[in-house]
């Protein structure tokens, strides 16, 4: 008989307390991880460490190990990279057809259809460039039995027979989004039109742009799809009447129509080559995921209708009505399959702006922890004469590790940083968050928080991004631990070393009984 986690956990807590009490001694050496527990690339860079006691790591290893065999499935597959499994290794192509039963002649009779995902445009010398993104595909027809058996793979200790009639719809709508057959070695042609508004920030027009004067255009994308059906790239439109990017603060806000596709439509923002950008990412900072639960993040993001965090709604909107011409990015490393949900929450209650995605050329847990790096270097290259705001949660080791990155990387160009702190405030977060990367950072650039009202009455313009009256805590290693155990050069006990994998094996004790 397996013992239950709890017992486990408990059970360590004598060996690594002891660690506090005992003299010090020479570093002991480290094994290699156990295969089990494989590291994620945000923890690869944090030196070994190591406990002041001989013998302690083999012992505690040996039991932890043996613990991981035994419990099996029940320890998230995603304790050691910090990204949910239930956003991973989507269908796509051929498996997709397999698993629906249709033939290739079945496929060829459907219509097409494109996926655009809202972009962002820069100003060069020749004019400017619109970057377009998005995926080509089409969209089987699905019994509702079979889009109920498929959904209720990504349910847990539920069903979608078991769901009230409008969450069983939204479980069936979304399975059929993730369901699809990409098309490659597509052509995509564009219609470009002053967007009258987008966005409910409270503002005329949605906030965060302006409609401009003209710029209606055709634009055929210059390149093909690729094998997963996706395009992305920067092209040059015709002026036609926008505001040159170097002579104006404005953001102009464009339409854009995919040709032969009625749900291929997004709107586009040129971003002139001065001002400030917020980039923010969605779960559990915009809207209510619990990402950390497995259970209700899955319940929260494929059945039940999106919710606003808090009043976060409120904060955005007056940032759009005072930082003057503010551009806002929301950057989600969740799969472009379902993300026309998030647009559409976006536009409903924050100010519009720009979107990325998590591309299918990005589909496993290694991928999806580099996505939101390559993203953020992207659209920072393409600014480099902007000032950027980030905004996040602690509960996404990507963001721990990227966000103060970028404040290295681009010197000068990251004003100000914010981060809910989910272990603070939701007891059913359980995972810790390594914040060691911000121990070079300038301690008024950033801002640990736990409530929206926290972000009110700052001077983000001027780098004002502390609220003095907000305790920060911050140790500069992992934090969040179980049994309030923080880590770092700044906790109460800085000289306590511990390896990753044992931090690891905790927090994944920890959530198998979440």
């Amino acid at each position: 008989m397996v013992p239950s986690p709890q017992l486990i956990l408990f059970s360590l807590l004598p060996l690594v307390s002891s660690s506090y009490a005992v003299p010090d001694s020479a570093p002991v050496a480290v094994a290699p991880p156990h295969p089990l527990i494989t590291p994620s690339p945000t923890l690869q860079d944090v030196a070994s460490r190591t406990i002041r006691r001989r013998g302690v790591i083999d012992d505690l290893k040996g039991d932890v190990n043996s613990v991981l065999s035994g419990l099996g499935s029940n320890i998230p597959s995603y304790v050691a990279s910090g990204v949910p499994n239930f956003f991973q290794d989507f269908p796509t192509g051929d498996k997709v057809q397999s698993s629906l039963g249709i033939d290739d002649d079945q496929l060829k009779a459907l219509p097409t259809s494109v996926l655009n995902v809202p972009g962002y445009g820069n100003w060069t010398d020749q004019g400017w460039n619109l970057r377009f993104h998005g995926n080509v595909y089409k969209q089987p027809n699905t019994s509702e039995s079979k889009l109920n058996d498929l959904a209720n793979v990504f349910l847990i200790d539920t069903s979608v027979e078991k769901l009230p009639p409008d969450q069983a719809d939204q479980a069936r709508n979304l399975t059929a989004e993730i369901f699809v057959v990409q098309q490659s070695n597509q052509n995509v042609t564009f219609e470009l039109k002053p967007a009258p508004m987008a966005g409910a920030s409270g503002e005329p027009g949605g906030g965060g742009a302006v409609t401009p004067n003209g710029g209606s255009q055709q634009v055929k994308f210059p390149f093909p799809t690729t094998a997963e059906g996706d395009f992305d790239a920067f092209v040059s439109i015709e002026g036609n009447g926008l505001e040159d990017g170097n002579k104006t603060s404005n953001i102009q806000r464009l339409n854009v129509y995919t040709q032969g596709s009625n749900i291929g439509n997004a709107t586009s923002y040129l971003v002139p080559t001065t001002g400030m950008t917020i980039i923010s990412d969605i779960d559990d900072i915009l809207r209510i995921t619990k990402i950390y639960q497995p259970k209700e993040g899955l319940l929260n993001s494929f059945a039940r209708p999106f919710v606003q965090w808090k009043d976060m709604p409120d904060i955005y909107s007056n940032w759009s009505r005072s930082i003057p011409d503010v551009h806002f990015h929301y950057l989600t490393t969740t799969p472009e399959q379902i993300t026309r949900n998030y647009m559409d929450f976006i536009y409903k209650t924050y100010p519009g702006g720009s979107f990325d995605t998590r591309p299918l050329n990005f589909s496993d847990v290694q991928a999806t922890l580099s996505i939101r790096k390559y993203l953020l270097t992207k659209i920072f290259e393409t600014y480099p004469k902007r000032k950027f705001v980030l905004v996040a949660d602690t509960s996404n080791s990507d963001v721990m590790k990227d966000y103060p990155q970028m404040a290295t990387d681009f010197p000068g160009q990251v004003q100000c940083i914010f981060l809910r702190n989910t272990s603070a405030t939701d007891d059913g977060d359980k995972f810790p968050y390594d914040t060691s990367g911000f121990q070079t950072l300038d301690k008024n650039s950033y801002m640990f928080f736990k409530v929206p009202d926290d972000l009110t009455n700052l001077d983000i313009q001027n780098g004002k991004c502390l609220n003095a009256t907000i305790q920060q805590n911050v140790t500069f290693g992992y934090q969040g631990l179980p049994f309030g155990i923080n880590l770092g050069k700044g906790a109460a006990s800085p000289s306590l070393r511990v390896p990753t994998w044992i931090v690891l094996a905790l927090a994944g004790l920890a959530a198998a009984f979440i």
